[in-house]
């Protein structure tokens, strides 16, 4: 009995509980496993763990030990589409209703989620993982930043907060020391429907920033599905820029173009040696055989009949037979075709 106790006590076991507003508790609450990063926004068929329904308050709870036992993202979001919504795959994308919170959290953690001021629901967050609430932090972060582009709706505004705010962004998601919490950032940075996507290219061509996150995500998650999704999205990227940066090429165009002169070359020579070869070993052939026997063979690989071959050197068929002959003895062939063969290729 006390070892089965013991076994139950120290199990691993996650709680994510919070409260919706009690007019919603017929809509289900969904758990979800975000494992691709591009896909934080919005809900997705394939990244839902389990649901549950909360009861007449708006308590919800989600439970048990399935969860991996390092960091994942995690959203818990309450699905509140009608009923002739429901009729579609409605979770390519929220109802414009639908309330959603994206955390970090693993297998043994705790977290909570209250209402906060005016009953507002996912605005705070209660955990025992520091990293729960850190994109909420980044949220609230993002709102100075459109407030700061907002001020002044200018060009040179513009590219002025697009340096400052990459800058404050990527410095904040680094003082959190997680890279996951990094990752959400870097999706909204480098995100190709947003505006800051022209500036998360140039930013890219120089600075180390990226490369870093990728030494900390490797550090920390080597084998996370997020650790290679940057890592091939960073690599693309960079490749995409070797051929889009006004003629400017990486280092691996130049090794590409490099391996496609050497072996051009390599064919050229090659060609050249096989001509020559061949060459030397006409003239080879060739010297065994009498000044006229040279010239009747010229013949013979013009496809010329012996008959045409008499009247061209003003012989007779005869001879021109006698002669092919000894062309054969000479060249060690038994007919016309092998004679051809030895210089025609």
């Amino acid at each position: 009995m006390l070892f089965l106790l013991n076994s139950i006590l120290c199990k691993a076991q996650y709680a994510f509980s919070g409260y919706i507003n009690p007019e919603d508790s017929k809509s289900p609450v969904y758990l979800s496993l975000v494992e691709d990063y591009r896909k934080m926004s919005g809900a997705y068929s394939e990244q839902i763990l389990t649901k549950t329904l909360a009861d007449s308050t708006g308590y919800f709870q989600f439970t048990g030990d399935q969860l991996a036992n390092q960091n994942r993202i995690y959203r818990i979001h309450i699905d509140k589409c009608s009923d002739s919504s429901n009729e579609v795959n409605h979770f390519n994308g929220d109802c414009s209703d639908s309330e959603a919170f994206l955390f970090i959290a693993k297998n043994t953690d705790t977290l909570s989620l209250p209402f906060s001021f005016g009953k507002q629901i996912f605005c705070a967050v209660e955990s025992n993982n520091p990293g729960a609430s850190a994109f909420l932090k980044i949220d609230s972060l993002k709102q100075d930043m459109k407030f700061a582009y907002g001020e002044f709706r200018s060009e040179a505004n513009r590219k002025l907060n697009n340096k400052k705010w990459f800058r404050t962004l990527q410095e904040f998601g680094q003082n959190l020391e997680e890279p996951l919490a990094e990752l959400y950032i870097y999706n909204y940075l480098s995100n190709r429907s947003s505006d800051l996507h022209s500036y998360y290219v140039q930013d890219l061509k120089t600075n180390t920033y990226y490369d870093a996150l990728l030494d900390r995500l490797v550090s920390q998650y080597p084998n996370a599905s997020y650790t290679k999704q940057y890592k091939g999205e960073l690599e693309s990227d960079r490749y995409m820029l070797g051929f889009n940066d006004g003629g400017k090429l990486n280092s691996y165009t130049y090794w590409l173009f490099g391996l496609l002169l050497l072996s051009l070359g390599l064919n050229v020579w090659l060609i050249y040696y096989q001509l020559k070869k061949q060459k030397n070993r006409s003239i080879a052939l060739k010297s065994n055989l009498s000044k006229q026997e040279t010239i009747v063979l010229e013949q013979l690989l013009l496809d010329k009949s012996n008959k045409e071959i008499a009247e061209t050197l003003f012989l007779s068929v005869s001879t021109i037979k006698s002669h092919t002959n000894n062309i054969y003895k000479k060249l060690n062939v038994q007919s016309r075709e092998e004679a051809k063969s030895l210089f025609i290729n």
